[in-house]
Order: structure tokens, then sequence, then C-alpha cells
């Protein structure tokens, strides 16, 4: 009985071996990201939609920025025709949810890489670097981090800001905020004396007000890169969105939309 018992054992090893490495039911076959998008025709792009200048509605209601033209040109260089996209809205607390869900194809969002994001989802190379600064009223005394101590600052949750400013200034008071426009609010009533976030994005805000100012400091250096699931299945689609973005380099279209939203 145990001679029969371990016949059986090593028989039921071969089926399950020979189900899985030769009949390869579909739902364990990885679907390759890459091919899914050529074959589907368009490609979903996760990018922000309310936040100046990278994504956000123009007088006619359309969805315009950084983000946007960085997702056009992605859609014209993998599928040949800049409309191939679709623009799904993110927030910096639910970005890394979706490109690692596989809801969207990938995310051009103002993303730092990072070592701890790596761990969870692929990127691009580099596109861009921002750095990260502070915003505060005109008539602020605060002039640098070293004024921050025991004072509220605010950051987006799901940026990196909170962590490099409690390596920067352990003793401010951090505050939380969902959106950027929330943290403007806070910074213009007085709940927070300070938004610290990339310079990329903040320098919308005083662009467009000039009760508030951007410090020229910067405290860190922040390489954006695009965003997707992490694993075999986008092994293809990575070395295209690096090729794409050595192309958008040698062509200046990076510095161009630079230029255009981030002056």
């Amino acid at each position: 009985m145990k001679k029969l018992g371990i016949i059986c054992s090593l028989i039921f090893a071969v089926l399950v071996a020979f189900y899985f490495l030769v009949l390869k039911p579909e739902k364990y076959v990885v679907t390759d990201v890459y091919d899914e998008i050529m074959s589907r025709g368009y490609i979903k792009v996760g990018i922000n939609a309310d936040l100046k200048p990278f994504g956000f509605k123009n007088t006619k209601g359309e969805l315009v920025g950084y983000d946007v033209d960085m997702a056009r040109y992605i859609a014209q260089y993998l599928l040949k025709n800049p409309e191939k996209v679709q623009l799904v809205p993110v927030t910096p607390a639910d970005r890394m949810i979706k490109a690692s869900t596989g809801e969207v194809d990938i995310v051009i969002a103002s993303m730092t890489i990072t070592p701890q994001r790596q761990e969870i989802i692929g990127f691009s190379k580099p596109y861009d670097i921002a750095g990260q600064a502070l915003l505060v009223k005109s008539d602020s005394r605060i002039t640098s981090v070293s004024d921050l101590a025991g004072q509220n600052v605010g950051v987006v949750w799901g940026s990196t800001a909170e962590k490099n400013m409690l390596n920067l200034v352990p003793t401010a008071n951090i505050m939380g905020f969902k959106t950027y426009k929330d943290a403007y609010k806070a910074l213009k009533i007085g709940r927070i004396n300070a938004i610290t976030s990339d310079d990329t994005i903040l320098s919308s805000f005083a662009i467009d007000d000039s009760s508030v100012k951007l410090l020229p400091k910067r405290y860190s250096r922040e390489p954006y890169g695009i965003g997707f699931k992490k694993g075999k299945s986008t092994v293809k689609l990575k070395e295209n969105l690096d090729l794409a973005i050595d192309d958008m380099k040698q062509k200046n279209i990076i510095t161009r939309i630079h230029k255009t939203w981030l002056r």
C-alpha cells in the first residue's frame, strides 16, 4: 500500500506538471502588456487630472498639461497616433495601486523613482528631474527648512515629501492632505505655514497667485519616471518606453514640453 501511495503521488505530480507546463491553462498564462496595448489599439495612461501644470481642464473643458503631452507622445511613438490614448485620472494616493493592478497600462503623474516604489511597481528611465522646495506666503518670515522647527508643514499623502521633510526637520509638524489644492487652501487660511513638494508642482501656485512664493532652495533631486505593473509581463513595455524617452530627448521634445508647462 505504501508503494502504491508513492506511485500515485508521482503520477499526480507528473499530471500537474503536464497541466501547467504543456497545456498552460489560460489564467496562468502571463499576458504581455505591450502586446495587449498593440492589439487593443490604444494605451491607458494614468495622469494627474486636477493638478496644474501637469493635468487640468482648460477653459474649453479639455484635459491639458505636461502629463497629457507626454501621454500623447507615448501613444504617437507606440501606436503612431497621439489620439490613441485613454486618459485615466489618478492621485498621489492611488497612482501606484492603479499601476500595480493593471487598471492602467502606465502612469505619467510626476512620480519620483525611489527604491521603495521600485519594490512595488516598475519604472522607465527618468524623463525629467524636479527638486523638493517650499511654498510659503509672500509675507512669511520662513526662508529655509531651518525655520520650520515647530511649524505646521503641509504634504500630500503618497508623495516623497513627507519622508524627506522628516529627515530634514524632525521637529516640524507634518500635516497630510489628499490633494495639492487642499494643502494650498490650508496655507492661504493660515492652517499651515508652508507646503513642501516638488518645485515643478508648487511653481504653478506661485505663478498664479502673488500672495504666495516659492523659495529658491532645493532640498533633493526627484527623477520622474513612467510607472507600470512590475514583472515579466512589462519587460517589452519598459524597453519601448525607454526608447520613446530617448527619442523625445534626442528631438528636444521633453525640453519643449518642460518649457511650455513649467516655464
